[in-house]
């Protein structure tokens, strides 16, 4: 069966090469160069599998594949990689990718990968759920799949970004996540516009979910690095 394929690759002779034998194979392939373009690419349209290089230009691959998982949890996201150390593999497998195979490679390698991805796609181990759907912390509860809360002052609805940039914070909780890693995954920027921006949503946060907005327990900004979403055991 055809499949839609996002291919990531900036290096002009391989993305050539791959596109050709892919299509080759019966898939409809969307081909770009550049991280900020494969995020609005995949925003924009549905995809079946996602090969994504990490060395790319703009956005580096691992962001984008984060900036995937907080939007999809389901699509096989396969990384090609020069780079060969397990420290190298284990950090994109972390990310939420479902394989990651090291250039240079074997074509008939590669497609066997994507069968099997794709298989397992489509079985009973569909889509690894690589996100949270449902968080809890203090008298609070953030439900990711409906955009929705229960807060210090009761229901609420969130957006789409205030739910990203949760999940994001969340997902790192204890660790201070940059400015720049934030706008890059959740706002897919590769140059942020405002240093505003974020700041507005964390005091939103505060209102929504501390008992004392002005002494938060939670969402913290560290001056001049970034943001900490802090949760004691």
């Amino acid at each position: 069966m055809s499949k839609r394929i996002l291919l990531v690759e900036d290096e002009t002779s391989l993305h050539d090469l791959l596109k050709l034998n892919l299509e080759l194979d019966g898939n409809k392939v969307i081909g770009v160069k550049d991280g900020t373009s494969a995020v609005q690419k995949f925003k924009d349209e549905q995809f079946d599998l996602v090969i994504l290089d990490v060395m790319i230009p703009g956005i580096d691959g691992l962001n984008v594949c984060e900036n995937i998982r907080l939007k999809n949890t389901e699509v096989p996201i396969l990384f090609l990689s020069a780079k060969n150390r397990v420290e190298d593999r284990i950090a994109g497998l972390k990310k939420g990718a479902d394989d990651y195979l090291t250039k240079p490679f074997n074509l008939e390698e590669l497609q066997l990968r994507i069968n099997n991805l794709m298989n397992r796609k489509g079985g009973a181990a569909a889509g690894a759920n690589y996100a949270l759907k449902e968080f809890a912390f203090g008298q609070n509860t953030i439900n990711f799949e409906k955009h929705t809360a229960v807060g210090v002052h009761g229901d609420l609805s969130l957006t789409k970004k205030e739910v990203l940039l949760l999940k994001l914070l969340i997902e790192h909780k204890n660790e201070v996540v940059s400015r720049e890693k934030i706008l890059q995954t959740v706002w897919g920027y590769s140059v942020y516009p405002s240093t505003r921006t974020i700041d507005n949503f964390i005091l939103s946060f505060r209102k929504y979910f501390e008992l004392d907005p002005k002494n938060p327990k939670y969402f913290n900004a560290i001056r001049g690095v970034g943001y900490i979403f802090e949760l004691k055991d």
